[in-house]
């Protein structure tokens, strides 16, 4: 439905608690729905092995959460 959900909101309290601790720092909320299955899908793709997947998948999820925030501020810097 694209509504925020409890992890979200769980999320959210979380960060608004971190900026309280670290006045000065950007602290900033990415989507990040949808990186696992990526990450499945791409060492599926990979022929990586099944119990071989299981120790990746999360490292690459991460890595696909880092280079979309990183593509997103190339854009936002292109279109200023």
């Amino acid at each position: 439905s694209g509504e925020a959900g409890e992890r979200a909101r769980r999320a959210e309290r979380f960060v608004a608690r971190l900026r309280g601790r670290i006045a000065g720092v950007p602290v900033e909320l990415w989507d990040e729905r949808l990186t696992t299955v990526q990450a499945e899908r791409a060492l599926v793709g990979g022929r990586v092995r099944r119990g071989a997947r299981r120790g990746r998948r999360d490292r690459i999820a991460a890595i696909l959460i880092l280079q979309s925030w990183l593509d997103a501020q190339r854009l936002a810097r292109e279109t200023t």
